[in-house]
């Protein structure tokens, strides 16, 4: 996936209230009901959990942006409490049709003192051979989609990281 070019790479981060020692960002993740996932963006539309033909955890996120439906199939390649990375070939509906980007997302927490934690939430998208062909299809220039999608992305994932956070308090503190 490293070799592909990036469409956005964007971090945030946000304050949970809660001690290191009570996190578990994967057992947040795999747990969380879709009411809750949909109270993190309006974006957000339905979430769910299932396993991948290998047996690994996969959280399967429907989102809506910039117009455009998601469906993303996140497996997990790291999971550890503090820190979770999950990795999707997801699914865009476009004007166009179906095409798929491949989406890596990452969640960690540090220690910040005994009753606090910094929450980072980074999201890199790449475009796959199939999306590449779709936009040369419609004469659009990697670059030129690439400057329009960033905003989008970018506000997303900066609107909801401080929501993600403060779930994972909840979550951690119950």
């Amino acid at each position: 996936m490293e070799n592909k070019p990036i469409i956005v790479d964007s971090s945030f981060s946000a304050v949970i209230n809660a001690p290191i020692e009570k996190i578990n960002i994967p057992e947040w993740c795999f747990t969380l009901p879709e009411h809750e996932y949909q109270a993190c963006s309006p974006a957000h539309v339905a979430a769910g959990v299932t396993t991948s033909p290998d047996g690994k955890r996969m959280s399967i996120n429907v989102e809506i942006l910039g117009g455009n439906p998601m469906v993303q199939h996140y497996i997990e390649t790291v999971s550890e409490p503090a820190h979770l990375i999950l990795e999707s070939v997801s699914d865009v509906f476009t004007p166009t049709g179906r095409v798929t980007i491949l989406v890596h997302w990452e969640m960690s927490v540090k220690k910040i003192d005994d009753t606090t934690c910094e929450f980072t939430n980074r999201v890199i998208s790449r475009p796959t051979e199939d999306f590449m062909k779709g936009l040369e299809k419609q004469g659009i220039p990697f670059e030129l989609f690439k400057i329009q999608r960033q905003p989008v992305s970018i506000y997303h994932n900066q609107s909801e990281t401080p929501l993600f956070a403060k779930s994972i308090e909840r979550h951690a503190l119950r």
